[in-house]
């Protein structure tokens, strides 16, 4: 892997960091739905549809906004000595 192609896939990686880290601390979390299985008698099946969330706090978006900054950076300073 040359030079050029490492500095570019920093700073793909640290756009995505970026944006990431933006999505996470603007949605805190997200929601999902199953569906379990209550009664099952032969051919006839009643579900209930269980609700479950996923959550973080908003400063992991702003570390994870960090990061790719510094991925980018990183890349930076790479393509200059390269």
């Amino acid at each position: 892997m040359g030079g050029k192609e490492r500095t570019k896939i920093l700073k793909t990686a640290g756009i995505i960091l970026l944006i990431l880290g933006l999505a996470m601390t603007l949605y805190t979390g997200f929601t999902y739905i199953t569906k379990d299985k209550v009664v099952e008698v032969g051919d006839l099946v009643i579900t209930k549809d269980k609700e479950h969330s996923v959550n973080w706090q908003p400063y992991l978006g702003v570390g994870v906004m960090i990061i790719g900054g510094v991925v980018l950076i990183m890349s930076r300073k790479k393509s200059l000595t390269a």
